[in-house]
């Protein structure tokens, strides 16, 4: 499949966005990544943006979502429920907003400068190859595949589209309105599972398994101009900042470190049912050795001695190696608990190695 990449004007904007959001302004904490088990659904559903489905509500609504660094509690409240079947991964974020607006009509364009609601996957959970999904209360969509993080200097697909995506957005009150206050906005998704499995190693639904998954909103201070509305400025003209609210907070003003994503299992329960899931041990692992990893690749002072001072994880000593070879460094522990070897390449691939001995 041939692939165009961003232009400019996309590139330039995506480099403005990371510059305001002040990436590594707060170095991110060792905070356990949220959990959420998506059940099966157990009747069809009618993506319309709304919950009306025995299915959704039978469904458990996420913890409700914190600032992107985990501090701040957002001015409104936005909370998500999921779902699965054979055929789609299902989606419903419920908004608080009491000024629902959207400017943005052309899919593929720069979602972020309206408000809006993000999804990012990662199927493997290696940081690699992952997918962007946006949305704004228009219902226009912007979906990317990013083979890297920006920080590993990844290419950013623009063309790649969820074929077959489904999705509604459901409004409690009157879009673009300013003469009244809503409620907020619903938004439902169907993400088929023929596309978005293409970057797992498994290739098919992750039954009883879980991914890699983190959820972002996107909130500006607006303008109000003969009745329109847009982003709010300062006084020297420039925008102000953004809020960004999400799932699983990232410790950091970025989404694109996929190693704060949250863990979403798929249960093979059908919705109201009573599965059970814990994070691995070995990802308490992972997370200590990304910590290090971010150290030595922002070249803070010490980083690379760090790596090897032992760290106690759920009770176990654990000690990382720094290894440089022609191939460039590497990060590895041989998990305590699995006896498997765990490996962070410069570039920020996760491994696993299988190694017992």
């Amino acid at each position: 499949m041939e692939h165009r990449y961003f232009n400019r004007a996309v590139k330039c904007a995506l480099v403005i966005f990371l510059m305001q959001l002040g990436i590594h302004a707060l170095e991110a904490q060792d905070k356990v990544p949220r959990d959420y088990i998506a059940y099966k659904a157990n009747d069809a559903l009618v993506i319309d943006g709304k919950s009306d489905e025995s299915a959704w509500k039978k469904a458990p609504w996420s913890q409700d979502y914190i600032d992107i660094e985990g501090v701040k509690t957002p001015t409104y409240r936005t909370r998500m429920k999921m779902l699965w079947d054979e055929d789609y991964l299902y989606v419903l974020a419920e908004m608080e907003e009491p000024h629902v607006w959207a400017t943005l009509k052309q899919r593929d364009t720069v979602i972020f400068y309206n408000n809006d609601f993000e999804i990012f996957i990662d199927p493997d959970g290696d940081t690699h190859n992952y997918y962007e999904y946006e949305m704004n209360a228009h219902n226009t969509l912007w979906d990317l595949f990013l083979t890297k993080p920006y920080r590993n200097h990844g290419k950013v697909i623009d063309s790649w589209d969820i074929q077959g995506v489904k999705s509604a957005v459901h409004i409690d009150g009157t879009l673009n309105n300013s003469s009244d206050l809503d409620k907020g906005w619903t938004v439902e998704i169907a993400l088929p599972w023929k596309v978005i499995t293409e970057a797992s190693s498994g290739g098919g639904v992750p039954e009883n398994q879980f991914w890699r998954i983190n959820f972002s909103r996107v909130n500006w201070d607006f303008d109000l101009k003969e009745g329109r509305y847009s982003r709010k400025k300062d006084e020297k003209g420039k925008f102000m900042p953004e809020y960004n609210w999400v799932w699983s907070p990232q410790g950091v003003i970025n989404m694109h470190e996929p190693e704060h994503w949250g863990y979403v299992y798929f249960s093979s329960e059908e919705a109201g049912g009573n599965a059970n899931f814990s994070i691995p041990k070995d990802d308490h692992i992972k997370w200590h050795m990304y910590s290090l990893y971010r150290g030595i690749l922002h070249v803070r002072e010490g980083a690379v001695g760090q790596v090897s001072q032992p760290k106690v994880i759920l009770g176990q000593t654990v000690k990382a190696v720094y290894e440089q070879s022609s191939f460039g460094w590497t990060i590895s522990v041989k998990s305590p608990f699995t006896g498997k070897t765990l490996v962070i390449t410069e570039d920020g691939k996760f491994k696993t190695l299988d190694v017992k001995n």
